[in-house]
C-alpha cells in the first residue's frame, strides 16, 4: 500500500514546506513546522468552488452602507464587550484556558436569546447532547428550548444550519471540526483554517451569527494558525485564575464596535453573572491606610475602573530583585531609575515587588505614577491619605504626561467617594469648567512636583 505523502505545515501562517525546517520560510517563527497529510489534486481542484461567487465592481460612494442591526443576549457584560449584541451574519471567535467558563457563558447567552425569540443552535463536537443538557440543569436553564447538535462534520454541520436556519448558532470548538475534503486529522492547521473559512462564508450568506470556540496554546495564545483571527469579525479572550471566582472577557478585536473591551463576571453556582461594579473586585479593604498601597483609574476600552496597585520594597542582597504582577516588567525597570534619576528615592540595593490587585493586567501607561508612589510609599513606610488616586505616565525626563479621557477617570473616582487626586496637569479641570464635586485635584507636571504634594498631605 503506498504511503501517504506528508508536508510540514506552520502553526503560525499556516504556510507549508515539503521538508521540516527549523525555521519557517515564509513568517519566519522558529519551531512552528509539523508533519500533514499532503492534500490529493481532486481534493483541491474543487475546494474553494463555493467560496468564490462572482460579484460586480461598485463605487464606494453608491454602496448602501447602513447602521448594523444588533441582537442584545441579554448577559450585560457580553453585550458590552461585543459592543452591543450579536451581529447579523458576523463571526466571533472566543478561546480560553480549558475550564475557565466559555461554554457555561455560551449556553447561558443562548438560553437568553432562545427565551427572547430568537432561533438558536449549539453545535457540540466535544460533549454529547446528554452531557449539554445535564449542564443545562446544574445551571437553572429549565425547560431550555435551545436546539442542540452533536456533530463534527462540517459538511453536516453546513447542512444543519442551512435546514434550522438559526440567527445565532455556536460551534464549539473549531479545533474538533473536520472536513471530509481534507485528509488531514481534526485540529491540524489545514482542517481549521479551512472549516473556518466555511463557516465563515456561511454566515456571511446566510445572515447567521456563529460563535466559534477556540482553544489557545499554553503560551495562552489562541492555537491555530494566525489567519484565523484575520477571518473573523470579532475575537475575544477569556481570562482569569480558575482558582478565583471571577472571569474577565476582553475583546482584541471587533469590526462593529470598541477594541480592548472588557466584561466582568463572577462564577457562581448558576453560572456566570455580570459584576455591576468591577472596581469592588480591584480595591482591597482597609481599615486604615496601609504603606505601599495606591489606587489608580485605569480605562479598558469605554470603562473606567480603579484598580488598586501594591508596592513591597524590601531589603535585597547583592542582586535585588524586580518582580511585577499585572504589570510590564521592563516599565517597572524603568520607573526605578526614573525615581532615582529625578525623585532621588534609590532602590537599587531593595527588592521590588509590585502587583495589581484581582488578577487585573494593566497595559496602559497611565499606571506609571500610582506606581512609583506605592513603590516610594512602602520604601518609607507612609501610608497615602485615605481616599487618595493618582493617574498619569511619566517620561524618562521625569515629566508627567497626560492619560486620555481624564475627567472621566476622575468622575468615576468621586462617585466612588475618593476625595484626594494627583494628576497630570492637563488632565485637571480647566477654569470655568464644572468643578468636580467632593475630589480635591492636585495637578502636576514633574514626578518630584507630585513626590513634595504627596508629602504634604502625609
Amino acid at each position: 500500500m503506498a504511503k501517504d505523502k506528508t508536508t510540514y505545515s506552520c502553526t503560525e501562517c499556516g504556510g507549508s514546506t515539503p521538508k521540516w525546517q527549523g525555521k519557517c520560510p515564509q513568517c519566519g517563527a522558529w519551531n512552528t513546522l509539523i508533519e500533514t497529510v499532503a492534500e490529493t489534486p481532486a481534493a483541491q481542484r474543487h475546494r474553494f468552488a463555493s467560496l468564490a461567487p462572482t460579484s460586480a465592481v461598485a463605487t464606494l460612494a453608491d454602496i448602501e452602507a447602513a447602521e448594523v442591526a444588533r441582537t442584545p443576549t441579554g448577559i450585560g457584560e457580553l453585550d458590552r464587550v461585543l459592543g452591543g449584541g450579536m451581529v447579523e451574519g458576523g463571526v466571533v471567535l472566543i478561546g480560553g484556558d480549558p475550564g475557565i467558563g466559555k461554554s457555561t457563558l455560551l449556553l447561558q447567552a443562548l438560553d437568553g436569546l432562545q427565551r427572547a425569540g430568537v432561533a438558536t443552535l449549539y453545535v457540540t463536537g466535544e460533549e454529547s447532547g446528554a452531557q449539554v443538557a445535564l449542564r443545562s440543569r446544574r445551571l437553572g436553564l429549565d425547560r431550555s428550548q435551545v436546539q442542540v447538535l452533536a456533530e463534527i462534520q462540517l459538511e453536516k454541520i453546513l447542512g444543519a444550519l442551512a435546514a434550522s436556519q438559526p440567527a445565532v448558532a455556536v460551534v464549539d470548538s473549531i479545533q474538533t471540526v473536520y472536513s471530509d475534503q481534507l485528509t488531514s486529522a481534526p485540529g491540524s492547521v489545514a482542517q481549521v483554517r479551512e472549516c473556518a473559512a466555511h463557516l465563515t462564508r456561511a454566515a456571511k450568506a446566510s445572515g447567521t451569527a456563529i460563535v466559534l470556540v477556540g482553544h489557545v496554546t499554553k503560551e495562552g495564545a489562541l492555537a491555530g494558525p494566525r489567519v484565523l483571527e484575520h477571518m473573523v469579525d470579532t475575537v475575544l479572550y477569556f481570562e482569569g485564575d480558575t482558582h478565583s471566582s471571577f472571569r474577565l472577557v476582553r475583546a482584541i478585536k471587533n469590526r462593529f464596535g470598541a477594541v480592548n473591551e472588557i466584561g466582568v463576571f463572577a462564577m457562581t453556582e448558576k453560572g456566570l453573572k455580570g459584576v455591576a461594579n468591577p472596581s469592588a473586585i480591584f480595591l482591597s479593604q482597609h481599615a486604615e491606610p496601609v504603606p505601599g498601597s495606591c489606587v489608580l483609574v485605569t480605562l479598558e476600552g469605554t470603562r473606567p475602573m480603579l484598580v488598586e496597585v501594591q508596592a513591597l520594597v524590601d531589603t535585597g542582597g547583592p542582586s535585588p530583585r524586580r518582580l511585577s504582577v499585572g504589570l510590564e516588567r521592563d516599565r517597572l525597570a524603568m520607573l526605578l531609575a526614573v525615581l532615582h534619576r529625578h525623585a532621588g528615592v534609590a532602590c537599587m540595593d531593595q527588592d521590588v515587588f509590585v502587583n495589581a490587585v484581582g488578577g487585573v493586567r494593566i497595559t496602559e501607561p497611565a499606571a506609571d505614577l500610582a506606581v512609583m508612589l506605592a513603590i516610594t510609599s512602602s520604601l518609607r513606610g507612609k501610608p497615602l491619605p485615605k481616599g487618595f488616586i493618582a493617574f498619569g505616565e511619566v517620561g524618562l525626563a521625569g515629566e508627567v504626561r497626560p492619560a486620555p479621557r481624564g475627567q472621566e477617570r476622575l468622575r468615576e473616582a468621586a462617585k466612588l467617594g475618593f476625595s484626594v487626586a494627583v494628576v497630570p496637569r492637563a488632565n485637571a479641570p480647566k477654569k470655568g469648567s464644572r468643578e468636580i464635586e467632593g475630589l480635591l485635584i492636585h495637578p502636576v507636571d514633574r514626578i518630584e512636583e507630585a513626590m513634595d504634594v504627596v508629602r504634604g498631605l502625609a
